[in-house]
């Protein structure tokens, strides 16, 4: 139970909080990752969008 309740603990938060958190934030990067794919492949598409997502990521994890 140790491994799953040390790591929250530790930047303040419960195993569901963390999990809440952590599971927003990969689906952020997922939507950033899409948007890089489709900007790859259509230039003039999501010119932006990866970068911005990624910037407030960002400002996410410093100002927690």
């Amino acid at each position: 139970m140790k491994a799953f309740t040390d790591h929250p603990a530790s930047v303040g938060e419960s195993y569901w909080e963390h999990m809440r958190f952590a599971l927003g934030f990969s689906g952020t990067l997922f939507v950033a990752a899409g948007a890089a794919l489709l900007h790859a492949v259509f230039p003039f598409v999501c010119e932006k969008t990866g970068s911005t997502l990624i910037k407030r990521l960002h400002a996410r994890i410093v100002n927690r």
